[in-house]
């Protein structure tokens, strides 16, 4: 049997939103609801609980909601998954989730030290017993029946930096803040005009993301020689986390982004035919 999990104190962020520009305060509390509820407290404490149907994409994963949104969730709601915890309160004073260095490892030591404790109640798994693959364009992705968790990315950019890049992990705590967490957000300095005609990228800088120009990093060092790829890795655990539950099987993406990782969780849910609760 597997437990509802919560943190065992009080975790305080402050920060800038990448796309937003805007300085945020961020606090998560314990709680024993069983599930992840986001509090505006700038909206009188307006409340939010993550739920898919609510969830839209446009670079970054986020929540609307009663005319108001909170993007930027895919980093935190990573560590949480990765972590366990599954009943919290997300407190929070803007409308995005703060950068932090452009990784997920500020939210996964901040909880690591923390501490996590476990509630009475127990929760279901989700193992995938059937495969099934999405096409999108150039992009795809599929899921099948596994084991454990794993996932398999695959990206492919015309950089020098960049190029074709692979990756198979199967995650479990340890080898997620190892070899996943750390890996930081990345863009092209040629993009940031657009982005920013766009309300995006308001708040990316050298300290938050890596940034390319046309031929290299800017920024370097790299953390790992293929940071991208996990990013992109990252990126699908927080969005595979909008499941609701711990998941056993093989994702595989590739060339894929927010919009189609929703898209397969939309899938998944309305076809449960796919997959059953152990």
């Amino acid at each position: 049997m597997i437990s509802k999990k919560t943190i065992q104190k009080e975790i305080q962020f402050s920060g800038v939103g990448i796309h937003s520009g805007k300085n945020v305060d961020l606090l998560l509390k314990p709680s024993s609801s069983g599930e992840i509820i986001f509090r505006r407290t700038d909206l009188d404490n307006l409340e939010l609980a993550l739920d898919p149907k609510k969830i839209k994409t446009k670079n970054s994963t986020y929540i609307v909601s009663e005319g108001c949104k909170i993007q930027t969730l895919e980093h935190l709601l990573a560590v949480l998954y990765m972590s366990g915890i599954d009943s919290l309160i997300i407190e929070i004073n803007g409308d995005e989730i703060p950068a932090m260095d452009g990784s997920a490892s500020p939210f996964a030591q901040a909880i690591l030290n923390a501490g996590v404790r476990s509630l009475p109640d127990s929760k279901k798994s989700i193992k995938i017993t059937k495969s099934f693959s999405l096409d999108e364009k150039d992009a795809s992705f599929s899921f099948s029946p596994g084991s454990d968790f794993k996932i398999t990315y695959s990206i492919e950019y015309d950089h020098p930096a960049i190029q074709k890049q692979e990756l198979t992990l199967s995650l479990n705590l340890e080898n997620f803040i190892k070899e996943i967490a750390p890996a930081r957000t990345f863009g092209f300095l040629k993009d940031v005009p657009a982005l920013r005609a766009q309300g995006l990228a308001g708040g990316g800088s050298l300290d938050n993301a890596v940034v390319l120009d046309d031929k290299s990093v800017i920024n370097k060092p790299l953390r790992y020689p293929d940071e991208f790829v996990r990013h992109k890795i990252l990126d699908l655990v927080g969005d595979l986390s909008l499941m609701g539950s711990p998941l056993i099987g093989h994702f595989k993406a590739q060339r894929a982004g927010h919009g189609l990782h929703l898209k397969a969780i939309h899938f998944l849910l309305d076809n449960p035919e796919f997959w059953t609760y152990i």
